[in-house]
């Protein structure tokens, strides 16, 4: 993938065209951002298999860093985000994709012709997740996959009935989002989490039994060295995906399938 140094495991230095921080969309090259950068490509590679030899979708690809590294095994690699200045960047940076501006409640695809719709990060942030979810089923073959990933509800807004990210409309419990899909026609295949692996497990002990919280509680670009430092060394690795404890994993991983 074009915006990661695969020996180093930093982001590669931002291009002349990176797309501006806005607190909505992960940017890669920015290391205080490394942090989730990394987490967003941890899910990436986990879910890379299903796409292999696939007509992909990708429904609100964002920067474009996920749909590339799909693009690696994928036939084919469609991505659509609603930002036209976005959509604009991913086309240039990233020619091997289909980049297309689109609004989501209306999918700009014909009907049973797109093999897997990947839609990562992005369900929390929209109005009608199920007028996306139907658009999804009629885009897809039948047998098709629907591979979705989210914020967990219990840990990132944990307590809250409304989320605590002001750019996201609703965050879903892992119990939630599986009827939220099934509810919408797709048979839900596998269920996973995205969890801490051991080097940041060390970082959260270290940081006061949060990274995270650690890395919200800093202001603009006052950020000391050390923090700096082990958020720019965190790689896609050092997270794990499991099928057990879901209420604590970080983010929702859902592999669902056409009925």
């Amino acid at each position: 993938m074009t915006s990661v140094d695969a020996g180093s495991g930093h982001p590669a230095p931002p291009s002349d065209d990176a797309l501006p921080l806005t607190g909505e969309r992960t940017v890669p090259g920015i290391a205080r951002e490394n942090y989730w950068f990394r987490r967003h490509e941890a899910a990436y590679r986990h879910l890379a298999p299903w796409c292999n030899g696939a007509v992909v979708l990708e429904a609100g690809c964002g920067e474009g860093y996920g749909a590339a590294l799909l693009a690696h095994s994928a036939r084919q690699v469609l991505a659509l985000d609603y930002d036209a200045d976005t959509a604009r960047h991913v086309a240039r940076r990233y020619p091997q994709l289909a980049a297309v501006r689109a609004n989501l409640a209306a999918v700009p695809v014909r009907t049973s012709t797109v093999d897997v719709v990947a839609n990562l990060q992005v369900i929390e942030h929209l109005w009608d997740p199920p007028g996306f979810l139907a658009e999804c089923a009629r885009v897809l073959r039948p047998g098709g996959l629907l591979l979705v990933t989210t914020p967990n509800r219990l840990t990132f807004s944990p307590g809250r009935e409304t989320p605590l990210n002001p750019f996201h409309t609703e965050e879903f419990a892992p119990s939630e989002l599986d009827a939220l899909l099934r509810a919408a026609g797709f048979a839900v295949r596998h269920m996973t989490g995205l969890h801490h692996g051991c080097l940041l497990r060390g970082l959260d002990e270290k940081h006061g039994g949060s990274l995270v919280d650690t890395q919200l509680a800093q202001h603009g670009d006052s950020w000391p060295p050390e923090l700096l430092g082990d958020v720019a060394g965190v790689r896609a690795g050092d997270f794990t995906v499991a099928s057990g404890d879901l209420d604590r994993s970080l983010d929702l991983i859902a592999v669902a399938t056409t009925r």
